[in-house]
This record gives structure tokens, C-alpha cells and sequence, in this order.
């Protein structure tokens, strides 16, 4: 058996990042051990306080540089069981000191299944060949979005070739996650919104702050909740059938302008506030007033095509995922923004 049960110890690497804190958090919450990597022991200040609750339940050891030979084999060392948000780095110290390891669990992005160039239903046999072969021809001179494409799709081939390459000699099997568009409230450190990262901070910018072209916000791609992302890597190590499986996880598309363009509900929805344009305009009480809230381009929504189309029946067939919706989303997120004075 390559799955883990509470209890377990679990390594999450770059502990103190957006994604990584709330995947912490879900472990721990059922009833995991986890040993957290960071780069500094500053780093770690806030990750002791915010998880002093859970006692001897997290520890965090420091790996300055993960790119480094050999920059996981103390953190390896001794464990039962690590979860892990990297490549091939981690993957060679499992490799040497993870005799007792069962499951190793990456995470990818869909940036490694396509370059959105066509729009086509999209599953886990799709990749993002295109950006690797511009970043070949262009090089330095190729787009920043593509170098990153292309540097998601050259990491998991290379965690997919690692382990085919050592699994007849490993304990333990591989599950890589391929998330869209990750926002949600964030539980990692921030000084302000400034330091968001790159997909929040653009869902921040156009939620709050506005001033897109119409041309921006009739284009879009998918998203997922940060919460959802971390439920599925507890999910992915929790079940057997997800060992030696790539797995895309997306609640589904949207363009920016209709945003959260579902109907939203629940006790605190007023049907009479809804605007035209996103949820966020539609959430009433407890989310202060909408007034310093943009619209962006009325109607635009009504007849943008949406971007891109993910199969996601893997998701729900093996890990039994399910996705907190646009209002969900929107509302914790806004929620989070008013407490820290963004909005």
C-alpha cells in the first residue's frame, strides 16, 4: 500500500507559501504530522506561531537552497511519509534516504498541458509541448508567461522520468496535480497586497482594485480555491488508485470580466444586489458595500467565449474532489482583504 493514514508524518516543502500553508493546515487539522521546509529560520517565525496549536504535530527544518545536490536528505531522513510540492531535487533524496516513504505528490500546473493557443477539450494526456519548443528557438527572448509554461512542463516531465526510471527500485509511487488558476484567502504571511502572489494578486487587481481593458477582461482561463488545491493533495496521498497518476484539478473556466457569473446563494444573498458584471458586485451582508468595488464592461460577459475547457472526471473519479464555487470564493477572499485593510 502506497497511501498514508492520521497519524502519518508528511514532508510539505516551501511551507510558508500560499498554497503550501493551507496544505499544512488540512494536514494537521486531520490529524497528520508534518515537517515543513523553509529557506530561512525567519521564515519559519510565522509558521511556528500560526501552527503553535498543533504542538510537536509541525516541525519545519530549513533548506536554504532547493535547488542544491542533496538540499532534502536531512529533511528525508527519518520520515514516515513525505508529501512533496517540488521535483526532481526532493525526488533523489526520497530516492536515498526514503526507504520508509510511500507516496510522493507533486504539484504541477496546467501551464503544463497547454499553451491555450486552441481551444479543445483539455485532459491529463494533453502537454504543453509549444512553450518548450519557443523557449528552445527564442530563448531569453521568448515571453515571460511562455518561460514560465515551459518551465512547468520541463519540471514534471522530468518528475515523470525520474520515477520511471528508479520505480522498480523505489518504495513508494509518484501523483502529480495539475491545478488551473489558484486564488482563495490566503493564511500565509503578507505585508500587504503587494506581496501576493502572481495569480491573487491579479485576481486582487481586477476584483478590487480595476482599471482593466476591455480587451483584458474579455479573456480569462480557469480557477480553483486555494482550500480545494490543498484537499486534493491530502486526497491524492490518502488514495490508492491516485499512485502513478497525472490529475488536473479545475473548478471550471470563467473570463475576467464575469467573474463569479453564477447565481449565488445562501443566507446572506440578496437577490436585489446583484450587478451586471461579477460576483463580487452580487455578494450583499457581510461584505461591506460594493461602491468602491469596479464593474469593469457591463455585458461584455454575455458574449465573451469562454477560454479553455478541462476534462476534470479523473479528479472526481479517483479523489472524489469537489470545488467551492465563484461567491465562495469571492466572499472568503474579500473577507480575508477587509480584515488586513486592502478593501
Amino acid at each position: 500500500m502506497h497511501t498514508i493514514s492520521s497519524g502519518d508524518k508528511v514532508l510539505v516543502t516551501g511551507a510558508n507559501g500560499f498554497i503550501a500553508m493551507w496544505i499544512v493546515r488540512k494536514l494537521l487539522e486531520k490529524g497528520y504530522a508534518v515537517r515543513g521546509t523553509v529557506r530561512s529560520a525567519d521564515k519559519a517565525k510565522y509558521l511556528e506561531e500560526y501552527f503553535k496549536a498543533y504542538g510537536h504535530k509541525f516541525e519545519f527544518i530549513i533548506v536554504e537552497d532547493i535547488a542544491k545536490s542533496g538540499a532534502f536528505d536531512e529533511a528525508v531522513k527519518e520520515l514516515l511519509e513525505p508529501a512533496v510540492n517540488g521535483t526532481v531535487g526532493i525526488l533523489k533524496s526520497a530516492l536515498a534516504y526514503g526507504q520508509e516513504v510511500k507516496r510522493v505528490v507533486v504539484i504541477s500546473s496546467v501551464a503544463a498541458v497547454s499553451d491555450f493557443s486552441v481551444y479543445k477539450l483539455l485532459n491529463e494526456d494533453d502537454w504543453n509541448e509549444p512553450s518548450v519548443i519557443e523557449i528552445k528557438e527564442k530563448g531569453a527572448d521568448a515571453a515571460g508567461y511562455v518561460k514560465y509554461y515551459a518551465s512547468k512542463t520541463a519540471a514534471e516531465r522530468a518528475a515523470w522520468q525520474f520515477y520511471e526510471d528508479n520505480k522498480t527500485g523505489i518504495s513508494w509511487d509518484l501523483s502529480v496535480l495539475n491545478p488551473s488558476y489558484v486564488f482563495g484567502p490566503p493564511v500565509h504571511e503578507l505585508k500587504s497586497s503587494d506581496a501576493l502572489g502572481t495569480s491573487l494578486r491579479l485576481w486582487y487587481d481586477v476584483v478590487v482594485v480595476g482599471g482593466q481593458t476591455e480587451d483584458f477582461l474579455k479573456t480569462g482561463l480557469a480557477f480553483i480555491d486555494v482550500r480545494d488545491v490543498a484537499e486534493a493533495h491530502v486526497l491524492a496521498l490518502e488514495n490508492e488508485a491516485a499512485g502513478g497518476e497525472r490529475i488536473i484539478i479545475s473548478a471550471g473556466p470563467f473570463i475576467w470580466q464575469q467573474w463569479g457569473k453564477c447565481l449565488p446563494t445562501g443566507p446572506h444573498f440578496n437577490i436585489a444586489d446583484r450587478a451586471p458584471v461579477d460576483v463580487a458586485n452580487s455578494l450583499s451582508l457581510p461584505i461591506p458595500s460594493h461602491s468602491k468595488l469596479p464593474i469593469g464592461y457591463p455585458g461584455l460577459a454575455d458574449t465573451a467565449k469562454l477560454p479553455v475547457e478541462f476534462d476534470t472526471r479523473k479528479a472526481a473519479r479517483i479523489l472524489g474532489l469537489t470545488y467551492l464555487n465563484q461567491e465562495q470564493v469571492t466572499r472568503d477572499s474579500l473577507t480575508d482583504f477587509v480584515k488586513r485593510g486592502w478593501y
